[in-house]
């Protein structure tokens, strides 16, 4: 393995490690019971059990849209902060979420979200969120994130 080699994952373990500690320290990722799945330069994926008190209308069983606002929001976050550009800090600054359709009850959700353009100071993020069918989205999201190096 190459210095370059080593130098490189050395980034890849400490954006994971930086993300996971972003998740961590907010305390309705942690209630919400979000777990990071995935985290590559610039993208990741989280996921969050389904859970009773989680639920919106007690007759359908489904999630409440409010947190699968919170879930891709903290995706595209910790996105934000594993880009390979180096994000110390992020806040999001506007998020707008489109949803397609109420996800299925009694099913976990999982959101994944990709940090495609970085200007100086301004992070553009794009995400979805999907239960088990991951061909028919429960909700997209596009947002802007504060990225202070």
């Amino acid at each position: 393995m190459t210095a370059d080699q080593d130098s490189v994952e050395t980034q890849d373990e400490q954006r994971r490690r930086i993300a996971r500690q972003f998740i961590q320290a907010i305390p309705h990722a942690r209630a919400l019971g979000m777990q990071l799945d995935e985290l590559g330069p610039g993208n990741a994926a989280i996921s969050m059990p389904w859970n009773a008190d989680l639920v919106g209308d007690p007759h359908s069983g489904v999630i409440h849209g409010g947190v699968i606002s919170a879930l891709m929001d903290t995706c595209c976050g910790a996105a934000v902060m594993a880009h390979p550009d180096g994000a110390k800090v992020t806040a999001t600054i506007d998020l707008r979420i489109d949803y397609m359709r109420a996800a299925t009850p009694r099913q976990g959700i999982r959101a994944r979200a990709e940090c495609y353009h970085v200007t100086r100071s301004v992070a553009f993020v794009r995400a979805w969120a999907m239960d088990d069918d991951e061909t028919r989205p429960v909700a997209a999201a596009t947002g802007a994130f504060t990225f202070e190096r």
